[in-house]
């Protein structure tokens, strides 16, 4: 079947600014032209229908590029979608708040919300070219905001945050290629099944990062008791 783009984005329920939003990132191949017309056909649909159902499972259109682009495997796919399902970033679409929603429903100014991811602390995610924001991203700036409540300044906290983003990050990064080196490659290399390597790389992945987290954060949690105390010793 032959679509216009505006038949395609009806026949997949989505607007036409997505279809080429899609196209824009790569993950749509090109339509066929005939003069100042572009054809799209059935598999357009089943591309779109497939990126939906990636975005449904939490998959970044990073992630969702590479997947159709047969660069990641289905085993991947599955792993991504639980790395993204433990971040929360799998709420169903309607869930999802908009820049002037979130500011609304938070408390918290739009323009404070933007200076703060100006400094490159990201509060929400992108979903087709706009920033969306969830219930629990509207738990974190409140807590932020009391925060403020107590005199803290915005520009120190901030400064905190962003070193505080760095080094984790730093081990963010070790940790994952840990993952990624002694449990994700030996998994791909012996396995020869991908959904038994999917259901092995994700209950590593569940049972490996409450673990990390838990000794991350209570370590954390010491040190930072121990620097109060020191205060009162000194």
């Amino acid at each position: 079947m032959k679509y216009r783009v505006e038949q395609l984005a009806a026949a997949c329920d989505v607007s036409v600014d997505t279809v080429r939003y899609y196209q824009s990132r790569g993950l749509l191949p090109q339509p066929q032209r005939e003069g100042r017309v572009a054809w799209y056909g059935d598999s357009h649909a089943e591309r779109i229908e497939r990126i939906r159902d990636l975005q449904r499972k939490g998959l970044t259109l990073a992630a969702i590029g590479r997947v159709v682009r047969g660069e990641l495997g289905e085993a991947d796919a599955d792993l991504a979608a639980a790395v993204a399902e433990a971040r929360g970033d799998v709420p169903d679409h309607a869930d999802l708040l908009s820049l002037d929603g979130f500011a609304e429903t938070s408390g918290v100014p739009a323009s404070l919300i933007q200076a703060v991811e100006r400094e490159g602390i990201r509060i929400g995610r992108r979903v087709d070219g706009e920033m969306r924001y969830t219930a629990a991203d509207t738990e974190l700036v409140r807590t932020a905001l009391r925060l403020l409540e107590f005199g803290l300044p915005l520009g120190d906290l901030l400064e905190l945050a962003r070193d505080a983003d760095g080094a984790l990050r730093g081990l963010a990064e070790r940790a994952v290629d840990l993952f990624d080196r002694h449990v994700r490659t030996p998994i791909h290399d012996t396995s020869g099944d991908d959904a038994v390597a999917a259901a092995q790389m994700v209950e590593a992945f569940r049972e490996l990062l409450p673990a990390v987290t838990a000794l991350v954060s209570n370590h954390f949690r010491r040190v930072v008791l121990e620097a109060a105390e020191a205060r009162f010793d000194s």
